[in-house]
């Protein structure tokens, strides 16, 4: 259903102001200060998360608060007024987000890659115009995948002219946070064949965004359709994606940490709600009660045991998401061979493998401890197991392992692509 982008249009009236709230931005300048704005925003969405779910809307409001947060220019470069937090830190504020409403967790993770795009291969003025928008609450939005061809890069858009003839045709699919977004990063393969990536305001005319997205999980990313018809683009907003790809480089890396980050956020979330309702709600089985053995779920021994199984989990998928975002930061935006490009994709990919199954099981396992009352719906906790096989399925968990045993058996370098 297309829909009318006009209340959400927000251009920048000065630096650092988002003119979607009428107030200033807040710099932020620190690692720790990202934490402590991260933590404070997740609280303040906590309680509508249910509701987002059940509805499936568009998350205007929530959007905005993070727009206005500071958060998205954690990772823009000192020189370009960004705080250039490390991997670590991106990865903990996503997680945070994440273990409250991984749908919004989701919403910024084209824009996380956009800019380390135009850190890396953007041009000085890619950097000062997009890098001003962004500092002003722009968030920007990936237009990648596409529908109908034999996969999801089979890339049909096509960006057509020069100069003032520039345009842009095609459909995307998956376009997460494209409906609010300031700008749309689209790729495109120009007149020559080259894989490229052009930025267009998200209210150019010729730009149609729409809410086809009807899935069981993740369901408020509202991750639909964009179609660019005949849409004029600017010609120096055009980046050479496909030199991306054409040397060693980590923003598959980086784009994956955020993804596994979400992962283990869901898993989080999910022990976090299962601890709750064990505690507060749930009734011991009457075995164990009329043994004596327990008067509440909590003390139950097969409850206890599994809880703490679990719990062992995601700290492990904790730990491994952090363990994978430092070598990030070691191996750095601009690895300096192949080898050093492979260290962090397999890092990462161990991460997001299993993170993703830690999640799909804590998600699942949760109603074992809780027992059938936690099936009743006004508690929406079907949502954490929802999310997780929803998200985890654009990106095959098998594929991660496959190339993390063929680099530690084989000495087999995962391919050069965006997803490793």
């Amino acid at each position: 259903m297309p829909i009318d982008t006009a209340p959400f249009d927000v251009t920048v009236a000065g630096p650092f102001v988002n003119t979607a709230t009428a107030r200033a931005v807040p710099v932020i300048g620190s690692g720790p200060e990202a934490i402590r704005t991260v933590q404070e925003f997740a609280a303040g969405i906590a309680d509508g998360v249910i509701e987002r779910d059940r509805s499936g809307a568009l998350p205007v409001h929530e959007l905005a608060a993070l727009d206005a947060s500071g958060l998205l220019a954690i990772t823009v470069p000192r020189k370009h007024g960004g705080a250039d937090v490390p991997a670590t830190v991106l990865a903990e504020v996503i997680r945070t987000i994440a273990a409250v409403d991984p749908a919004i967790a989701q919403a910024p993770q084209g824009h996380f890659l956009l800019v380390d795009v135009l850190t890396v291969l953007g041009s000085p003025d890619q950097r000062r115009r997009l890098f001003a928008e962004v500092l002003a609450g722009g968030r920007l939005a990936s237009s990648l995948a596409e529908r109908g061809g034999q996969h999801a890069q089979d890339l049909k858009t096509r960006l057509h002219g020069s100069g003032a003839r520039t345009r842009l045709t095609g459909r995307k699919y998956y376009a997460t946070g494209a409906l609010t977004a300031r700008w749309i990063g689209a790729s495109a393969l120009d007149d020559a064949g080259r894989l490229v990536l052009a930025f267009v305001p998200r209210h150019t005319p010729g730009v149609q965004l729409d809410q086809d997205w009807n899935v069981m999980g993740q369901r408020a990313t509202v991750s639909g359709s964009v179609a660019f018809d005949d849409v004029p683009v600017d010609e120096s907003l055009v980046i050479p994606y496909q030199q991306a790809f054409e040397a060693p480089q980590q923003f598959g890396a980086r784009a994956q940490l955020v993804h596994a980050a979400i992962e283990v956020g869901i898993a989080g979330g999910a022990l976090r709600d299962a601890g709750t309702f064990v505690r507060t709600k749930a009734r011991p089985f009457f075995e164990a009660a009329r043994a004596g053995w327990t008067q509440t779920a909590a003390e139950d021994p097969h409850t206890i045991h599994t809880f703490g199984q679990l719990a062992t989990k995601v700290q492990a998928a904790e730990a491994l998401l952090a363990a994978a975002a430092a070598t990030l930061d070691e191996v750095t935006r601009t690895p300096r061979n192949a080898a050093a490009a492979a260290r962090g994709s397999v890092a990462v990919a161990q991460a997001k493998a299993f993170g993703s199954e830690v999640a799909a099981e804590v998600a699942s396992e949760m109603f074992s401890l809780s027992g059938a009352s936690a099936t009743d719906e006004r508690y929406d906790l079907s949502r954490h197991w929802r999310n997780a096989r929803t998200h985890a399925s654009h990106d095959p968990v098998s594929w991660k392992y496959h190339h993390v045993g063929n680099y530690l058996l084989n000495d087999v370098l995962p391919p050069n692509h965006g997803q490793i």
